[in-house]
């Protein structure tokens, strides 16, 4: 699968992305990845930080999908410098893929535990953050955050 970037091209000839392409990763500006990258990346911090190491198969395992799969987008998030993958199947976050997996985490945190805060259970704030997490810009979700910590609806540390 391919993804085509379509511009437009405004009056002065200034070529522009469409809505979305540009995402702010942390301070870090890139093309936006597909929320299923998103996902792989983060999955694979989460589970760096529960085994000394993360292969395919922790992966297919934890989101419950097949390892070809897994191992397709593997492929893919390698060969885009998201990831590392060493002779022994090890898989690391370059610095690319850990700037976006801390962004996602941070986001999913943050959204999941106020929207508990709010009253959902935590089972649907959990899935609504992992759906919201991906769409927010960063100045909405600094916007949220804000309101949040200083408004005392959760501690800052979360």
């Amino acid at each position: 699968m391919s993804i085509v970037f379509l511009y437009v091209t405004l009056k002065d000839n200034q070529l522009v992305p469409p809505c979305g392409i540009r995402q702010n990763y942390g301070g870090v500006y890139a093309l936006k990845i597909q929320e299923s990258a998103e996902n792989y990346l983060e999955t694979i911090l989460m589970l760096g930080r529960e085994k000394p190491y993360v292969r395919s198969i922790d992966i297919a395992n934890e989101l419950n999908f097949s390892k070809p799969s897994v191992s397709v987008a593997m492929k893919n998030l390698r060969e885009n410098g998201y990831i590392l993958v060493d002779e022994h199947g090890y898989i690391t976050l370059t610095a690319a893929g850990q700037s976006i997996a801390d962004t996602m985490y941070e986001r999913h945190t943050m959204l999941s535990n106020w929207l508990i805060y709010l009253g959902v259970d935590a089972r649907t704030a959990a899935e609504d953050a992992c759906r919201m997490e991906h769409v927010l810009s960063a100045d909405t979700f600094e916007a949220i955050k804000r309101h949040i910590t200083q408004g005392h609806e959760l501690p800052e540390d979360i």
